[in-house]
């Protein structure tokens, strides 16, 4: 039988929704109800600058969708972005946590050293990049250097591969550092007793990572390897200012992108939100198909 609450707890249990309340608040205003509004619109025809009301279409904006070459271009193009920057990113934040947890001395120097570039906006890691990839850019200013072509301008980005890659390339130095820190903290929560019993009983290194630091870091690369994907599928500033640089658009034409062009550049409301509905059950799907499979319990030491 439950025991009635007290005084005491009915006074916390007040203090805590209190304290709650302005954060669910935000959730609503900022982050559910536009998803509400999304889900709605798509179900209309609407431009933004038309007079005209919105006109109920049902689901002919999905259809739409369904037989575009250019929406499926986008899923293609997100596909390859979030496959070429995710994986990289989950294995060797891993590896570089490991050995940096390794060196003795100047560990702090190194976390921040990796941790710099998160600090940066996308937008502002993106014209870095773009400066180094420029044809007369100190990218091209290292390659004629190192292969003796002075003169040479290299257009980086004029290649559907080449504009590809680095777009992953700038998500990868971005993003890496954040992932270390997080991967740090993980293996600095487990019981350095565990390795030394595991010394005692003659395991190697790699033995000693596979079955009892991969085992109880988990829950830690699950929860990167979801914030990653996440955040490699909601891409957008860097392939916007790539596009605008001149680098050709389809490689890199990402659903968000799209998203943008659709409703910003065309005015077509209804069918930006219905791209934008699909990405959102998209990005549900992975982050539900990542937990399950994973089955990331609490882990004791």
């Amino acid at each position: 039988m439950k025991k009635p609450y007290g005084g005491i707890e009915r006074k916390l249990s007040r203090w805590g929704w209190i304290f709650i309340t302005p954060s669910l608040l935000f959730f609503s205003i900022f982050s559910f109800y536009p998803i509400l509004n999304a889900a709605y619109t798509s179900f209309f025809r609407k431009k933004i600058l038309s007079l005209k009301p919105p006109t109920f279409i049902g689901l002919k904006n999905y259809s739409y969708l369904l037989q575009s070459s250019d929406f499926w271009n986008s899923i293609r193009a997100t596909f390859v972005f979030t496959v070429g920057t995710f994986i990289p990113l989950v294995v060797f934040s891993l590896l570089l946590a490991v050995l940096i947890l390794s060196v003795r001395k100047g560990q702090k120097y190194l976390q921040l050293a990796y941790y710099a570039p998160a600090v940066l906006s996308s937008v502002v890691a993106a014209v870095i990049w773009l400066s180094i990839f420029d044809p007369r850019g100190i990218g091209n200013q290292w390659v004629n250097f190192f292969m003796n072509t002075p003169g040479i301008d290299h257009k980086w980005l004029a290649s559907s591969f080449m504009v590809q890659f680095s777009t992953i390339l700038v998500y990868f130095w971005k993003y890496i550092g954040y992932f270390v820190v997080i991967f740090i903290a993980g293996l600095s929560a487990i019981p350095g007793s565990l390795y030394e019993a595991a010394r005692i009983d003659g395991a190697s290194n790699w033995q000693s990572f596979w079955r009892i630091t991969f085992p109880l870091l988990k829950p830690t690369v699950v929860l990167v390897s979801v914030m990653s994907m996440l955040q490699c599928l909601k891409t957008f500033s860097t392939q916007y200012l790539f596009v605008q640089a001149g680098s050709p658009q389809a490689p890199i034409n990402v659903i968000t992108l799209n998203i943008f062009n659709t409703g910003i550049r065309d005015h077509h409301i209804g069918r930006s939100s219905a791209m934008s509905i699909i990405l959102f059950l998209i990005m549900l799907f992975f982050t539900w198909f990542q937990f399950k499979t994973s089955k990331a319990d609490d882990v004791t030491y």
